[in-house]
């Protein structure tokens, strides 16, 4: 049998390596994962500063090359490129978009904002001390409390560029959705999730039931799953 042309680099844990196998998966890209943690021995083997994900490309036009493809928007392009269909851009008057590059800056967004509000102010602080078992809820939300309040502001900002019902351009499934839906999965598993609004919560909804959330769910903390 022959192995699949790609390995990504990075455990079901890590948001944007998440993004990424659910573009594989969507698209029907074989690949190996091979689970690592950030600032491991393997990420600095893969990636120059120990980040997830990178993407190892065995072959370019048959030739062996095991080209080691970094950081999240590269490895994207190279996806689209590679993969054009079923395609996961928009055009103008997907959504509230008006230009292609809204879709691209949504997902800057989402990566540079998105990413500290919901896992570094609240999700993983929560998480680390509900596990730790020496707080009780009350102490914990009120540890958690400035991370909350930015984090409200961060999604409330977020949901304004979103298409009022549909994926976040609407009607078009894209890369927002692939890099927005990892983050808020996880905030949903926790009881910060109830700062989700009904847009965002029906939203989910409709990311459930594609099948490459379904796949790339285990090892997530939205099934239960706890930091590496």
């Amino acid at each position: 049998m022959t192995p699949p042309p790609y390995t990504i680099i990075g455990t079901p844990f890590s948001t944007f390596t998440r993004a990424i196998t659910l573009a594989l998966t969507y698209k029907g890209i074989p690949f190996n994962q091979v689970r690592c943690v950030p600032h491991s021995d393997t990420a600095y083997d893969n990636h120059l500063f120990g980040f997830l994900p990178t993407l190892i490309i065995h072959e370019i036009d048959g030739k062996p090359v095991n080209l080691k493809l970094r950081e999240t928007m590269a490895i994207a392009r190279f996806i689209d490129r590679v993969a054009p269909e079923p395609n996961l851009l928009i055009t103008p008057g997907h959504g509230k978009a008006l230009i292609e590059e809204q879709m691209w800056e949504f997902v800057s967004l989402a990566g540079a904002h998105g990413f500290p509000a919901v896992e570094k102010g609240v999700v993983k602080p929560r998480v680390a001390a509900t596990d730790a078992g020496k707080l009780t809820d009350s102490e914990i939300r009120e540890q958690i409390k400035p991370g909350v309040e930015h984090l409200q502001k961060v999604l409330h900002k977020m949901e304004e560029l979103m298409a009022d019902d549909g994926y976040v351009f609407g009607s078009k499934l894209s890369w927002a959705d692939f890099f927005l839906f990892p983050l808020l999965a996880d905030l949903k598993a926790t009881p910060e999730g109830e700062l989700l609004s009904p847009r965002l919560l029906k939203w989910m909804e409709e990311m459930n039931k594609l099948e490459a959330v379904q796949a790339t769910a285990p090892g997530t903390l939205s099934v239960g799953a706890r930091p590496p």
